[in-house]
């Protein structure tokens, strides 16, 4: 039986930085059966011809206004990759303009973006799809699985402590650049007000908290390393109903999620041994479910489910599954969802509804850490 031929899905992305070229515009590349890049866009003029030289279409399209991108006719649909701050802002753009976005996460650190972006779908033709990556990775799809809901559940541990980014980016091939000297002082001022209007709004506005410098460094750890562990936990076992605890410093920080029949340990930050130290862990009873992720800089690197629990008759064997179900990374499996999304009308379940939960569970935190 044949596949039924759809050409490829026109891209325009917007934001030209570390995350676009280490890992969206490779896989764009690698998987060039479903997507073509055909437009880039970034304030910066010096990160932008850069990206362009590195793109496998030599025709491509440059821009430094988002809105011209969003409009173009050469623009089937927009990823955006900029700056967390203005993450709202360009969605909105390709949602006016009825095209389907990719917006990285964090979607948004406030309600009042979260709110506009739901207002805006209503009036679109278009959908956003959330950058979740490690909810698509093949094992913690069959985690979910395999654990199978939170009946019989009694503890949980998620940790994702890690050496900086660089050192797992320097290994990558992607040998990817930064051009500060190119932001302009223009650009470098409206990033400023965007991201103190959008840190008041969720500080002061939100939580009902005074913004403070250690405050809003924790709001963007939350936003930024943590929405990754968040909003897996969210989906593999649902919602906190508080937090019964909160240590926050910049480099480590530790939460205890409540639950009506358990407790969630949660415990994340950064050092420096090069290492990738990220998993979420779920005990009942007679099973321990792992999953394992790697740095999803280095492709090709799998996640993997370990499973231990107590076999045989007399219920005194043990077991240890290590399920390895496929080699694709999560960036990769992400982009095959949006695709399917596009194509085939799958449903999408990294929404701005679902991304909403997450500042729950922020204010959940920074409201216990006082």
């Amino acid at each position: 039986m044949s596949l039924k031929y759809h050409p490829p899905i026109r891209i325009g992305l917007i934001g030209c930085g570390e995350i676009a070229q280490v890992a969206h515009i490779p896989n764009l590349t690698y998987l060039s059966s479903k997507f073509e890049l055909t437009y880039l866009c970034d304030t910066n003029a010096e990160s932008l011809a850069f990206c362009a030289s590195r793109c496998s279409n030599a025709s491509i399209k440059c821009t430094e206004s988002a809105s011209d991108l969003c409009q173009s006719p050469d623009v089937d649909a927009v990823m955006v990759c900029s700056s967390d701050a203005f993450h709202t802002e360009h969605g909105l753009l390709a949602l006016k303009a009825g095209k389907h976005v990719f917006i990285e996460k964090p979607l948004a650190l406030c309600r009042r973006d979260i709110k506009a972006l739901m207002e805006a779908e209503k009036g679109s033709k278009g959908k956003v799809f959330v950058g979740y990556m490690r909810r698509y990775a093949s094992a913690f799809l069959d985690a979910v699985k395999e654990i199978g809901g939170v009946e019989g559940v009694q503890y949980v541990k998620v940790r994702d402590i890690i050496c900086p980014n660089s050192v797992f980016i320097n290994q990558s091939g992607t040998f990817p650049y930064k051009f500060p000297e190119g932001v302009t002082q223009e650009a470098a001022k409206a990033l400023a007000e965007r991201e103190e209007s959008m840190v008041h709004e969720a500080l002061e506005v939100d939580m009902g908290l005074t913004v403070t410098e250690k405050r809003t460094t924790m709001l963007r750890l939350l936003g930024g390393l943590g929405s990754h562990d968040l909003s897996a936990m969210r989906e593999l076992i649902g919602m906190p109903t508080g937090v019964l605890g909160a240590y926050l410093t910049p480099t480590m920080w530790t939460v205890l999620f409540k639950y009506p029949t358990f407790v969630a340990t949660y415990e994340s930050g950064f050092n420096s041994i090069p290492l990738f130290d990220a998993s979420i862990e779920v005990f009942t009873e007679n099973k321990a479910v792992t999953v394992k992720y790697d740095t999803p800089y280095v492709k090709g690197l799998p996640t993997t489910m370990v499973v231990r629990e107590k076999v045989g008759e007399d219920n005194c064997g043990y077991q240890e599954r290590i399920v390895r179900s496929s080699y694709e990374d999560p960036y990769t499996k992400q982009m095959g969802e949006w695709w399917e999304f596009m194509v085939n009308g799958k449903p999408v379940k990294t929404t701005v509804e679902d991304a909403a939960m997450e500042l729950e569970i922020f204010k959940m935190i920074l409201t216990a850490a006082g």
